[in-house]
């Protein structure tokens, strides 16, 4: 029989999800997303938004998965245009879950080239599991303008977003390859190596990508 909740339940359901102990916070989502409710999806949407705990923030969007996407797409799609980054990261992330590809149009470039890398990041991922057949090499071609950017974690995240398009992302690759910045040809070619190789580790591809970029020069030296 399925549980109903009766409105005290759900006020001390609320309560629980903005408690300061995580533990209690991951205790109420988990309860949630085991007996969903309508009432509960735009509490848990915005508790993702402010959620400081990891953890936590992986839980409520599992709560929000556990939703029908009738509700649950209509009231995370606007978190996309938030001002705070954590919200559309986790927007973004909640969408990569839920698997829809309607959602697949308000994914944009702004997105794709967001200065936070962890909303970036959360939009390369989305946008390769949401991507419609066809629409591979543009999506590859927005990807490649940031290679480069940033630390090896978002290095990584963008390599593994890039390999996942299979062989629609080698003229771009094959582009970025040429580029003048030497960040951007070394993280062209250890991508590269990467989706040849999947057994390659990054470190791995990186290191020697450098190497041989270091070697070659810049593009048209010695011409």
């Amino acid at each position: 029989m399925t549980m109903t909740y009766q409105d005290e339940d759900v006020r001390r359901a609320l309560r629980a999800l903005a408690d300061e102990r995580p533990s209690m916070r991951l205790k109420a989502a988990l309860a949630v997303g085991t007996t969903p409710d309508a009432r509960f999806v735009e509490p848990l949407v915005e508790r993702c938004a402010v959620e400081p705990e990891f953890f936590v923030r992986d839980m409520l969007t599992w709560a929000l998965t556990r939703h029908p996407e009738k509700l649950t797409l209509p009231r995370v799609l606007p978190e996309l245009r938030s001002e705070r980054p954590q919200a559309r990261s986790q927007a973004l992330h909640t969408l990569s879950k839920i698997g829809d590809r309607r959602a697949w149009p308000a994914i944009t470039h702004a997105h794709l080239t967001d200065p936070d890398d962890e909303v970036a990041r959360a939009a390369w991922r989305t946008a390769v599991l949401l991507v419609p057949d066809g629409e591979e090499p543009a999506l590859a071609a927005a990807l490649a303008t940031q290679l480069g950017r940033g630390e090896r974690a978002t290095q990584l995240s963008l390599s593994r977003a890039l390999t996942g398009l299979g062989d629609a992302v080698l003229p771009a690759l094959d582009a970025a390859a040429g580029h003048r910045d030497p960040g951007v040809r070394a993280h062209a070619l250890a991508t590269r190596r990467i989706l040849d190789d999947p057994d390659t580790g990054f470190e791995h591809a990186i290191e020697e990508a450098k190497r041989v970029v270091a070697l070659d020069g810049a593009p048209g030296e010695g011409d």
